[in-house]
């Protein structure tokens, strides 16, 4: 998604694109988990505080986090980090940066989807947070109505009888549901990509399937070796999500970037969800899709490129039963994807501190599907030498790397 709208906006001012992927857009990280363009989101997720949360993530119990034995060496001087950036004080001043990103995101999303001619991906009437318990409820409602006076966003306190006659599919009385209204959900996430890049193809821009194996410095501008041949070019962009690394290391750059993993899978039930349903206090979302109603897991801490481990699926899949008619599953293997996230939360973009010509934009975390017309924008502005609709210090690369 966000490699994608970085061309598009780059071709919309005018400048020779070439879109190069290994393989059709839209099929890697952006192509799972929630499918949400998430207005509501403007904060960053935090590090749990709570000392139960923290022994229960630890101790492996529940199935909204997991990790892997063999992944911490890398991951846990990242997580800890990212646990000193989750102080409060700290938290607050990154969410300012965050939800500048995020308050742009219905706009941004609008105009691709409507020169795509998507609209018939959009489901415009948001989603919905139930909660099991009045305590976890009440804290979540004092929580969204600050969210929504600080930010402008259309949250909506549901009560138990209320969320009942909304999502009559529902079979347990719950406490209650935050419908966070600004919120859009999309039909089929794979595809919207897919129709960014055919509008990005329609409007002038070059679209290469391969895979980019080297960026080396010239004289002027860029060689790239990739898995068709050379390319080249003046300027490059590095959008690969978690890949973003392997590329940049040859060229000295360390980014302490850790992976997010998530799993999803498809159920045919006839469910009768009006819209997507997380369940919040468990950690999965359920999701009415093209392809059937799809069941998210929340986080695995692993390595990237490890075998996949859905173990979080099967309880999930139990505790969603409980609640709706979910059907049998797909006869295709779980999908799994990996989140590119930064210890402080927020995303690297803007040009590379060392090398002229070099542009970044990566790391976006929970919210590269929904951020990515916002950071194509900001990057395309920011090559373009136009006025930037958002100050773009805030996430340049300096902040984490020489």
């Amino acid at each position: 998604m966000v490699g994608t709208c970085t061309a598009w906006h780059l071709r919309q001012r005018g400048h020779e694109v070439v879109l190069i992927d290994r393989g059709p857009p839209g099929q890697e990280t952006s192509f799972g988990n929630a499918g949400l363009i998430q207005r509501e989101a403007a904060e960053p997720y935090p590090f749990p505080r709570e000392l139960a949360k923290i022994w229960q993530v630890a101790t492996g119990q529940g199935f909204d986090i997991a990790w892997r034995a063999s992944a911490l060496p890398h991951v846990l001087p990242r997580v800890l980090a990212y646990a000193w950036h989750s102080q409060p004080e700290r938290h607050a001043r990154l969410a300012r940066h965050y939800g500048a990103l995020i308050a742009a995101c219905i706009t941004e999303h609008d105009t691709l989807v409507r020169s795509a001619g998507a609209q018939d991906l959009i489901d415009t009437r948001g989603y919905r947070k139930i909660f099991r318990t009045e305590a976890a409820f009440e804290r979540a409602a004092r929580d969204a109505e600050r969210l929504a006076h600080t930010w402008s966003i259309d949250n909506r306190v549901e009560s138990s009888d209320e969320l009942a006659r909304r999502e009559p599919a529902l079979k347990q009385t719950l406490a209650g549901a935050i419908h966070h209204a600004s919120t859009w959900a999309v039909r089929d996430p794979g595809a919207l990509v897919q129709a960014y890049a055919a509008d990005f193809v329609a409007h002038g821009g070059q679209l290469m399937r391969a895979e980019v194996q080297a960026l080396e410095p010239q004289a002027q501008g860029w060689r790239l070796r990739t898995s068709q041949g050379e390319v080249a070019t003046q300027e490059v962009v590095v959008a690969q999500g978690p890949w973003s690394q392997d590329l940049l290391g040859g060229l000295g750059y360390r980014f302490p970037m850790f992976v997010k993993r998530g799993y999803h899978q498809h159920y045919d039930g006839a469910h009768g969800l009006q819209g997507p349903v997380f369940d919040a206090q468990k950690g999965y979302l359920l999701l009415p899709m093209r392809a059937g109603l799809r069941l998210t897991t929340g986080a695995e801490l692993a390595l990237r490129d490890a075998a996949p481990q859905p173990t979080q699926l099967a309880p999930a899949e139990a505790c969603a039963r409980t609640l709706v008619e979910l059907g049998r599953p797909s006869p295709l293997a779980p999908w799994m994807g990996s989140r590119p996230c930064m210890p402080d939360m927020l995303p690297v973009m803007g040009p590379a501190p060392r090398h002229q010509g070099l542009w970044l934009n990566f790391g976006h975390g929970h919210q590269g599907f929904t951020l990515g017309p916002v950071a194509g924008r900001l990057l395309a502005e920011m090559i373009s030498d136009q006025p930037c609709f958002l100050d773009p210090a805030p996430y340049a690369a300096t902040r984490l790397t020489p």
